[in-house]
């Protein structure tokens, strides 16, 4: 099976934003020696518990400090970004490490509203319109004139490079079909609200249509994994992610508490039933048992590999997540 990074730059307690990102980089060179797939960094916005907000200077930093893993993002959100400036950067990371770029894009605003408007500078986001907006940035990647008036005038520099992989990132089905008729790579954050089926990637495949940045319908999961050496070990490690989610679910935010922490913070028997019934949504255990997991879940839907979202307190417990799957499933 091929194995996959999402690293979302987690800013955990006692850590500060610019260790998140060294973190990042140390996670992409082991996975790099490991032999992983890609590594792509989210975009967060207005929030102290993730370092990502510029994912694409991030991967500009871990494609200089690797040697062969794919190196984009997971995604830029295209509604803060012109096409043309899209354009501009992913063709000038290809440029500088061709052959290893992902230009992975989604549609959410990656914050709250507040940091949303910011971005946009008060004005009103155009939601609406993401679709012809990745349509026109890949035109463009590609050296071609956009139908779109606006930018059929001008040209995206560099010219002439190699052409990153194309991604459209989607969580409840609707832009398989978008993702099939461009050509791109369609990738399922699985993670974040759970609703993959079989008939999403069938039919993505059987309405894909070759493109210059994808030849053949290529589909990547995201899973948020926590996993160990002992079952024990890992459902320590796992519960202030946990926690975190029913904290979201609930309207509030803050910093990941530390694993002793959450074994002393007050859980009522309605919140223990809510983080049981998230745990369809966060995969939790040995190595071995995530792994028989991962490639039942493969063999059943039909994906190409599957992208570990992963997130212990400690950076050294976070690195052996991804050597743990890496010597199961390599």
């Amino acid at each position: 099976m091929r194995l996959s990074v999402l690293d979302q730059a987690p800013i955990t307690k006692g850590n500060t934003a610019a260790d998140a990102l060294k973190k990042a980089e140390e996670l992409a060179i082991v996975a790099d020696e490991l032999g992983y797939q890609r590594l792509w960094m989210a975009e967060h916005h207005g929030t102290n518990g993730y370092a990502s907000s510029a994912p694409e200077v991030t991967a500009a930093h871990l494609a200089a400090k690797t040697k062969n893993i794919r190196i984009g993002t997971g995604g830029v959100m295209m509604m803060h970004y012109s096409p043309l400036k899209l354009a501009e950067v992913f063709k000038t990371l290809s440029a500088l490490s061709p052959g290893r770029i992902d230009f992975g894009v989604g549609r959410a605003p990656g914050g709250d509203t507040n940091a949303m408007y910011a971005l946009s500078e008060g004005r009103q986001p155009m939601l609406d319109n993401m679709y012809e907006k990745f349509d026109t940035a890949l035109k463009l990647i590609n050296d071609e004139v956009p139908e779109d008036r606006l930018y059929s005038k001008t040209i995206a520099t560099p010219a002439q490079i190699a052409l990153p992989e194309a991604w459209l990132l989607g969580s409840s089905g609707s832009s398989a079909l978008k993702a099939a008729r461009m050509g791109v790579g369609y990738s399922f954050a699985q993670f974040f609200m759970g609703g993959m089926t079989k008939d999403i990637f069938d039919h993505y495949k059987t309405n894909f249509q070759p493109s210059a940045f994808m030849e053949k319908p290529e589909i990547n999961v995201a899973y948020l994994v926590t996993t160990a050496e002992t079952k024990e070990e890992a459902e320590f490690e796992a519960l202030p992610q946990d926690i975190a989610r029913l904290w979201l679910t609930q309207g509030r935010m803050g910093q990941l508490l530390t694993p002793e922490e959450a074994q002393d913070y007050p859980l009522t028997e309605m919140d223990r039933m809510a983080i049981k019934e998230n745990r369809k949504l966060h995969l939790v255990g040995e190595a071995k048992e995530i792994a028989t997991f991962l490639q039942e879940e493969q063999a059943h839907y039909g994906f190409d590999e599957a992208m570990i979202c992963s997130i212990p307190h400690s950076q050294e417990k976070r690195l052996d997540v991804y050597r743990l799957l890496a010597k199961e499933l390599f």
